[in-house]
């Protein structure tokens, strides 16, 4: 992507949505950087001097358009770049509608209606859907049902949004990291009462390397699925 692209950001607080946010923001991109809340924004816009903010909360998707109508958005969008995510581990016995509901909201639905929010700028700067999904999206574990339902639905999601969109020249990546070594990592140590070793996993440097690849790959070729695991 040349000159000053501009990417909408879900996720860019932490672990592979600050890495990624970084470089952009290094390059002199545009950002909009999603926050659930202003205090959120505040401190994302603080951290990144000169991007924008988006405030809404995933986790409640059906209030993410009316949102999105009190703010100013940018006419035309070259990514939107759905990083964000949340996870909760449970077997299928003890988790409840509540936690199923969430992960789905957050990790799925809420990402469905961001992308049907944008298409418009989308389309208009011929730009790219990338998503950040997960190995869970392509494997299912014990104790992982919930999450890796998001995921899987998340890739449906990304494939049937390709087809679609093809004709319009819109692009859509989805990116599946293995475990990264990330606040969400070491949460998710905590409730599977392991220790949490950072240097066992992916640096989020080296996902945002694949995010920025896909971003920047010639428009004569699109990445559609690339899956990133640890290499040590």
């Amino acid at each position: 992507m040349a000159g000053m692209a501009t990417h909408v950001i879900t996720g860019a607080g932490s672990g592979i949505g600050a890495a990624v946010a970084r470089r952009l923001h290094a390059r002199g991109d545009e950002l909009v950087l999603h926050a659930r809340d202003a205090a959120r924004a505040k401190e994302l816009a603080a951290e990144f001097p000169g991007a924008r903010t988006l405030v809404g909360d995933l986790a409640d998707p059906d209030k993410l358009s009316w949102a999105f109508s009190h703010q100013s958005l940018p006419d035309r969008v070259d990514s939107l770049l759905h990083i964000a995510g949340v996870v909760d581990l449970g077997d299928v016995g003890d988790l409840t509608p509540k936690s199923w509901r969430h992960q789905l909201n957050v990790n799925l639905i809420a990402p469905a209606e961001l992308t049907r929010h944008f298409l418009p700028q989308l389309r208009a700067g011929r730009g790219q859907v990338l998503f950040v999904n997960s190995g869970a999206g392509l494997n299912a574990h014990a104790g992982w049902s919930a999450y890796a339902a998001s995921k899987h639905g998340l890739k449906a999601l990304a494939d049937s949004l390709r087809h679609e969109e093809h004709g319009n020249g819109v692009r859509v990546t989805s990116v599946y990291p293995g475990r990264t070594a990330s606040p969400m990592q070491a949460k998710v140590h905590q409730q599977e009462g392991k220790e949490y070793e950072p240097g066992r996993f992916i640096d989020p440097e080296s996902v945002a390397d694949t995010v920025l690849l896909a971003l920047d790959l010639p428009r004569d070729a699109e990445i559609n699925d690339l899956t990133v695991r640890p290499g040590r």
